[in-house]
């Protein structure tokens, strides 16, 4: 990996997740977002538009799915996503649709760091509980609306 892709790397295996909801361990699904393309910031604007289009995508997969928040633990970044559940192939394919560099997946608990666009191995980043945080709302930034 070259030294910009090694830094954004390490903020991705430091994600944790704002849920409204648990979701049983016993479940695997994707965490997936169409935000910041290839790891490019992008405008507030750009990234709904890119959200709304990742949630029709979505819809058209006719599985269930829940609103996350992916986001640094010091809550200095983060980013609109999607618990999807589907499998790990179905999920690298909405990866690649909207231009990820990375996925997570989840299988029974176990968080997996999946590289999408990035040149780099899945990593096993543990439980998933040690990095879901129940909240009762999502930061004022984030619109959920569809």
């Amino acid at each position: 990996m070259s030294p910009q892709s090694d830094d954004l790397w390490h903020f991705y295996r430091a994600t944790h997740f704002l849920l409204t909801q648990k979701i049983a361990n016993h479940l695997s699904f994707a965490i997936v977002t169409a935000c910041n393309p290839n790891g490019k910031i992008l405008s507030q604007s750009q990234n709904r538009l890119r959200d709304k289009a990742l949630l029709r995508s979505i819809e058209n997969l006719n599985c269930p799915y829940r609103a996350v928040v992916g986001a640094a633990k010091d809550m200095s970044h983060f980013e609109k996503s999607w618990a999807v559940f589907i499998d790990k192939n179905e999920a690298i394919q909405l990866g690649t649709q909207f231009v990820q560099n990375a996925i997570y997946y989840v299988n029974k608990g176990e968080l997996t760091l999946v590289p999408v666009l990035m040149k780099a191995n899945e990593e096993c980043l543990g439980e998933f509980h040690h990095r879901a945080n129940v909240v009762s709302e999502f930061p004022d930034a984030i619109n959920f609306s569809k």
